[in-house]
């Protein structure tokens, strides 16, 4: 298994520098709270999170950027079936606004999609804009025979091949097929959505 190493970055004389590394259980309430900021009340009604929920990230990829100790930015990876064929789906990404100009995001990417590749993955999807993800090689090329469990625009179905030829011929629906959680942190996930749900 690779370590991923905590990497410190300075982009300027008055930026605040950040480090990426691996997210811990002490992390859980920053990060929910930055997600419900960036993606609000209904992110857990979203059609990409049918994918996650009751399933732990996939080994390894799930990230936290921090400045001074402080949480700012979070990016995960999911196991999920492509068609039959293996793959990750990347999300959510956020980043907190004040951290957003010193290429946390950027950085969040970079170190998710080479653990990926490290770890022997060979292709990774998401749901996002076309414009910010194709700088990481992400397109449309072949996710367009691809469905979701849900709505979605049809142009924000993205992949990315780590290993060429990796979705080549992928088709049909997304299925998620990671490790499933420990009932207790389903049961405490799924109290967490209730007054989403309600609000909804």
């Amino acid at each position: 298994m690779t370590a991923l190493r905590k990497t410190t970055v300075a982009l300027t004389s008055d930026a605040a520098p950040f480090a990426i590394r691996a997210e811990r259980s002490s992390d859980v309430v920053a990060r929910e709270a930055l997600l419900d900021a960036c993606f609000g009340d209904n992110r857990h009604t979203r059609t990409c999170q049918r994918l996650r929920d009751g399933r732990a990230p996939a080994e390894g990829l799930a990230l936290s950027a921090l400045v001074r100790g402080r949480l700012v930015g979070t990016v995960r990876l999911w196991h999920v079936s492509v068609g039959g064929l293996p793959a990750l789906m990347l999300g959510p990404l956020a980043v907190e606004d004040s951290s957003r100009k010193y290429g946390v995001g950027a950085a969040l990417m970079d170190h998710a999609l080479a653990a990926a590749k490290t770890r022997g993955h060979r292709a990774v999807i998401l749901l996002g804009d076309a414009p910010y993800y194709a700088r990481f090689g992400f397109t449309a090329a072949k996710t367009g025979e691809l469905s979701l469990p849900g709505p979605f625009e049809r142009d924000r179905l993205l992949g990315l091949e780590l290993s060429e030829g990796a979705l080549d011929g992928a088709w049909g629906m997304i299925a998620a097929t990671g490790k499933p959680l420990p009932k207790t942190q389903a049961a405490r996930g799924r109290k967490a959505l209730l007054p989403a749900t309600r609000a909804a």
